[in-house]
């Protein structure tokens, strides 16, 4: 009988972990439900903020990619959720929580599909067919704000951000820093909207509302030596050089070796290094600098001789720092002080040294090639500012999207129920299974106004009543019914009441979470290789191919 027996085929290393079929389907499923259910709560205005402690680190935060991030997920299925929150926040910065709320519910009204015997792929057909309808009619409800006056579209932007900050930490002070955010962003090249070219200073201590706006660049006084304070602290249209060189005598290695036969040579070595930093100096001073900044260190004697000269340096400036300051001043940032010529310095209107709370901070004002802006944020906690920090990143984003992009809708949810009642329509004019995922896909919509008004404390079964009553009238009046949390009936016009977004943040939202949803439900294996044992276990003897250690040439 032994001739009849087959072999045992082993594919993969003895001890690996394979799990496939409908039942790891259903468990990625329940694994990206676990990861929703921790940041479900910080939707909203009303949300809830999360305390995450990493050793001896505590950050405080509603943003949801932030706490995905620090949560360290680790199983596979549910990473993708973190994936698509960063990449929401990268993107447009802000709707990373609906993202996440969103694609973990379109998974869970798969499930039953698929635990009914519906092979993946057709609920991934359904879905897509649904995100090709919902995001041709999210184009069509999007109010064109580009032909609106100057006045009008600044109001606009203004009220995006306050719809960015009414769920994060400045909700009271909404109406101060979206002015702040809109200010510093419109003092961008509105080609480019770069960024990185507006800078967020936090300083600990005072009011949030002492924070300020500077039209230029502002860092925090850099390390200086004792003839620093002799220097000049104020000037009004001063040349400012920018290095990228050191301005400091350097000390030998330690493994340098100098031979001399005379005390006379060895003083011949010093005179030389003196003779050197000296000839840089006089270079830059007969240019006519007034301001010098470096990236790198300048020295105690390169300090002091400025200071005698009536010019203000500073050395060690950060790499993000010096090229705003060249994109605001004009300057070209120099690797050699050779060939320096006034032609390559930068100028601002005023440049002065002030002092911030605790701290001390060189300002540059009225820049006339000024493309760069920094928010100097005052507060009391410094976990407080490092969230007041996030929270002025999301609107800063939305505000660049919204200022290039020129389309907004309603939020509160009214526009995510009113796709949903079109989907709902929809799937009355088609058959077969088609008709229950395209419906199911209308009903997951309807997770991001149900979550915001449980998050109020609100009735949400009573709340979704009224909003779907609202919606089914049609037209106009009812098209932008979304939560109010403020109002006793609990739903409000959102577009009269200004809760407005770009219409990019709802596009990359809900792309975002359909593909993240199909990618999940596309997985039908899983398989965990154990580690190497390369990896696992010490080789006193040392690695393979390697002399043990103590023993390499």
């Amino acid at each position: 009988m032994s001739q009849f027996l087959q072999p045992t085929i082993l594919l993969l290393r003895e001890g690996t972990d394979t799990s496939q079929g409908r039942a790891q389907i259903v468990s990625n499923i329940n694994a990206v439900q676990a990861v929703a259910d921790v940041v479900k709560s910080t939707l909203g205005p009303r949300g809830m903020d999360k305390m995450i402690q990493t050793g001896p680190k505590v950050t405080i935060s509603n943003d949801g990619a932030t706490i995905l991030n620090l949560l360290e997920v680790v199983h596979p299925a549910a990473r993708v959720l973190v994936d698509i929150a960063k990449s929401q926040d990268d993107e447009v910065g802000d709707g990373t929580t609906s993202t996440t709320l969103l694609a973990a519910e379109l998974l869970k009204e798969a499930k039953p599909f698929i635990e009914e015997g519906i092979h993946p792929q057709i609920v991934i057909q359904g879905y897509r067919k649904a995100l090709e309808l919902a995001l041709e009619k999210l184009e069509g409800f999007s109010i064109n704000i580009s032909k609106d006056s100057i006045e009008s579209k600044r109001d606009t932007l203004i009220k995006c951000a306050q719809t960015a900050l009414n769920s994060k930490l400045l909700a009271n002070t909404k109406q101060f820093f979206s002015e702040l955010v809109v200010s510093a962003v419109e003092k961008l090249d509105p080609n480019i909207l770069d960024r990185d070219l507006i800078g967020i200073k936090n300083v600990t201590g005072g009011n949030i509302t002492d924070s300020f706006l500077v039209d230029g660049v502002a860092f925090k006084k850099t390390f200086s030596y004792a003839g620093f304070e002799q220097q000049p602290k104020r000037f009004e249209n001063p040349k400012i050089c920018l290095l990228n060189l050191e301005l400091e005598l350097k000390s030998e290695k330690e493994n340098a070796e100098i031979r001399i036969e005379k005390p006379e040579e060895y003083q011949s070595i010093v005179d030389a290094e003196w003779a050197l930093i000296y000839e840089k100096l006089e270079i830059i001073v007969k240019a006519g600098a007034q301001i010098v900044l470096s990236k790198l260190p300048i020295g105690d004697l390169a300090t002091q001789y400025f200071a005698d000269r009536n010019i203000f340096c500073a050395g060690r400036v950060a790499q993000e720092d010096l090229l705003r300051v060249q994109k605001a001043t004009g300057g070209q940032v120099q690797t050699t002080v050779n060939g320096l010529n006034p032609e390559t310095f930068g100028t601002c209107g005023l440049f002065e040294e002030v002092q911030v709370g605790a701290e001390r901070y060189n300002l540059f004002k009225n820049c006339p090639q000024s493309r760069t802006a920094t928010i100097v944020l005052r507060g009391g906690a410094e976990q407080f500012i490092q969230e007041a920090e996030r929270s002025l990143n999301d609107a800063i984003m939305i505000v660049r999207r919204c200022f290039k992009a020129n389309k907004i809708v309603a939020g509160g949810g009214a526009i995510e129920l009113e796709i949903s009642r079109f989907l709902r329509h929809y799937a009355r004019s088609v058959t077969g299974k088609t008709q229950y995922i395209v419906n199911s896909f209308a009903k997951a919509l309807e997770v991001i106004p149900r979550t915001i008004a449980e998050n109020a404390g609100l009735n949400s079964i009573e709340i979704m009543n009224k909003l779907r009553q609202k919606h089914a009238q049609g037209g106009e009046e009812g098209r932008w019914y979304g939560v109010d949390i403020n109002g006793a009936s609990g739903v409000c016009d959102t577009h009269q009441s200004f809760v407005w977004e770009p219409t990019l943040v709802k596009r990359n939202a809900l792309c975002s979470a359909t593909e993240a949803a199909c990618a999940i439900l596309s997985i039908d294996e899983t398989v965990k290789n154990p580690k190497s044992d390369q990896d696992t276990k010490m080789k006193p003897k040392g690695q393979p191919g390697r002399p043990p250690m103590g023993m390499r040439r």
